[in-house]
């Protein structure tokens, strides 16, 4: 079977072709276009900034995508694929909507089947993509597993029985750990996006040196909660008098704030980290599963890696490129959804949840 997918729920817009043989999920192409330059200079993603740059980019993403793995030009005769696959929910609605009703018109136009997918099922499923380019995965996940979706907007984690039986059992109640690292990277006058910088600085930083706060990690529950972090840091800055500007850095403050930063990262990845250990030692699962943008992060990899050796549990991290938003992971999750969803009938759905 082979899937073209589209993705487009916040400023990416991306399409894919994979091919599914057997047990393997074969990326053929990913075309990824952001409009992450735009939203930096406003130290944040506009709705309608976005949905533009969507309309700007999704057509040649597409036709670049079906090039590169057919030689394909676009036309009303349909290209060598079995069916479409298109993020229609969660996310911003304008920036959604380009990416349903090009899917849907590419539906009707070449007469294809449509599989809707739920952007944060996504995010998992980029863990059963085998092959991308030359880089080879031979291990697979096995049921039961746990996952942890870990991103700008999104804070979860889910049982997995199967790939229908799916149970949503702790969420953050306030910030996304990755809008923590963003709302934290604005106090401290980082670009937007902060997480990166973040955790560039954290490398030559002293965690110990500020103690901050790890919110929930003590609660019964698998629930998170960021925004007392936010609030301790501003607290900090101006119990310290602290103050990042150009000028203060070059007067030595650099070494202070490397080392906030380094609290903060320590803070947000202890609490993923121990939630999620929480999670495995309640359920038993046989694999972790991480997606999300913040999963790239490097320590809260290796927190997650040496935690799950610890819990003699197999974890699964994407590579770089599939953590953020993409189309591959989309059409790696519409593989296991063909057969119960079929139907140009869809909406975009920006406060879509898991179902």
């Amino acid at each position: 079977m082979t899937i073209l997918a589209i993705e487009s729920s916040c400023d990416e817009t991306s399409a894919s072709v994979l091919v599914q043989k057997a047990n393997q999920i074969v990326v053929k192409s990913l075309v990824t276009s952001t409009s992450l330059e735009l939203h930096a200079i406003t130290g944040g993603v506009i709705p309608e900034v976005a949905a533009r740059e969507q309309i700007r980019y999704i057509i040649p993403a597409i036709q670049q995508a079906l090039m590169e793995t057919f030689q394909y030009e676009m036309t009303t005769s349909a290209p060598p694929i079995d069916a479409i696959a298109v993020t229609y929910g969660p996310g911003l609605i304008g920036s959604l909507l380009v990416g349903v009703e090009t899917a849907k018109t590419l539906s009707l136009l070449w007469n294809l089947p449509l599989i809707p997918v739920n952007h944060m099922y996504g995010h998992i499923y980029a863990n059963y993509i085998t092959q991308i380019g030359k880089q080879i995965t031979e291990n697979q996940p096995e049921f039961p597993s746990i996952a942890l979706i870990v991103s700008g907007g999104h804070t979860d984690l889910l049982f997995m029985r199967s790939h229908t039986q799916i149970e949503h059992i702790g969420q953050t109640r306030d910030d996304a750990a990755g809008e923590a690292f963003d709302k934290i990277g604005r106090l401290l006058g980082l670009a937007y996006p902060a997480g990166p910088k973040i955790a560039e600085l954290a490398k030559n930083g002293d965690r110990t040196r500020f103690t901050l706060p790890r919110p929930m990690i003590g609660s019964h529950d698998l629930d998170f909660s960021f925004s007392g972090l936010k609030t301790s840091v501003l607290n900090l800055l101006k119990s310290e008098n602290l103050d990042f500007s150009e000028e203060s850095l070059s007067s030595g403050k650099s070494q202070t704030l490397a080392d906030i930063c380094a609290s903060v990262e320590y803070s947000i990845v202890n609490v993923l980290t121990r939630k999620t250990q929480k999670a495995i030692e309640k359920y038993k699962p046989k694999s972790l599963l991480v997606g999300g943008g913040v999963s790239a992060n490097t320590a809260l990899k290796q927190s997650l890696i040496a935690m799950s050796e610890e819990q003699d549990v197999a974890i699964f991290i994407p590579e770089k490129n599939l953590c953020t938003d993409n189309a591959a992971m989309i059409g790696a999750n519409a593989f296991f959804l063909a057969n119960r969803t079929n139907t140009t009938e869809i909406t975009a759905l920006p406060n879509l949840s898991y179902i």
